[in-house]
């Protein structure tokens, strides 16, 4: 799993040069683990890592480009894809 969400991270990077890979990266896995458990909550059963693949590619290439503006005007997801949302426990 670890490949195919560096590959998709490299994917975002190159439709969205402006992310640092990092923030490409924290992009992809805060996409997958938000459609993985979206998908959970509604009772879906799991269809595996082929169709998380595919649905955050399409959302590459249909916001990828627009996904650190989005980020500006939400700060809970900067503080997310920058690292500053830390714990306590």
């Amino acid at each position: 799993m670890q490949d195919e969400i560096q590959r998709l991270a490299n994917e975002l990077h190159q439709k969205n040069p402006s992310l640092t890979l990092l923030e490409a990266r924290s992009w992809v896995e805060l996409l997958w683990e938000d459609f993985e458990s979206t998908r959970a909550k509604a009772g879906r059963k799991y269809e595996g890592v082929e169709v998380t693949k595919k649905i955050v590619r399409h959302w590459i290439a249909q916001y990828g480009d627009k996904l650190d503006d989005f980020a500006t005007r939400y700060p809970r997801y900067q503080k997310l894809i920058n690292g500053e949302n830390k714990t306590l426990h």
